[in-house]
C-alpha cells in the first residue's frame, strides 16, 4: 500500500492557518488535527482545508494558507491587520488591489467621493483612505484564485509601540 495514500492530500502535517504550528495528519482520514483549535478536513478535489467547529475555509498558495473569506469584515479585518503590520515594518501603503472574486463583496464597504466633490482622486473607491483596485478576472494569474489582495508600498516612517512587544 501507497503510504501516501494513508494522509489527507496536504500530507502527514500542515501548518495550523490559525497558531502556525505544526498539526498532524490522522492516517487514513482527510483531517488534521489541532489541540489547539480542533479539527480541520482537507478538501482533496478543491485543495481546501475546512475548520470544523467554525466551518471557515483556507487555500494555500507557496505554502502560505489565506483564508477563503464570505462575509465583508473578515477581508476587511485582515486588510487592516496587513497595513498595520507594513507600517510596524517602516512601509506605507500606497493601494490596495483585492482579489476580483471579492468584488460584489467588498463593493458596499468602499469609500466613494461625494456628490459635490469632481476632482478625479474622489472617484476612486478607497478603503482606510487607500485606492482600491482589483485582480484582473480572467484567469491568466492562478494566485488570484487563492490569495485575497496585496498591498503596493513605499518606505515609510516606523511605528513604535515599546509597550506592544512586551505582551508578543
Amino acid at each position: 500500500m501507497d503510504l501516501a495514500l494513508q494522509y489527507p492530500v496536504f500530507g502527514p502535517e500542515i501548518i495550523c492557518p490559525h497558531c502556525r504550528q505544526s498539526i498532524p495528519a490522522l492516517t487514513l482520514t482527510d483531517t488534521y488535527l489541532c489541540n489547539r483549535h480542533g479539527a480541520f478536513e482537507a478538501d482533496p478535489k478543491i485543495e481546501e482545508l475546512v475548520h470544523l467547529p467554525s466551518s471557515r475555509r483556507w487555500r494555500r498558495w507557496e505554502n502560505q494558507w489565506y483564508r477563503q473569506h464570505t462575509h465583508p469584515d473578515g477581508i476587511r479585518f485582515e486588510i487592516h491587520e496587513a497595513l498595520d503590520a507594513l507600517y510596524t515594518e517602516g512601509y506605507r501603503a500606497t493601494k490596495v488591489i483585492i482579489a476580483y472574486r471579492y468584488r460584489d463583496l467588498v463593493s458596499s464597504y468602499l469609500g466613494r467621493s461625494h456628490p459635490w466633490r469632481e476632482s478625479p482622486e474622489f472617484k476612486s473607491p478607497k478603503l482606510y483612505g487607500l485606492p482600491i483596485s482589483f485582480s484582473p478576472e480572467e484567469d491568466a494569474e492562478p494566485h488570484w484564485d487563492i490569495i485575497n489582495f496585496t498591498l503596493e508600498k513605499e518606505p515609510g516612517v516606523p511605528r513604535h509601540y515599546p509597550y506592544r512587544f512586551l505582551f508578543e
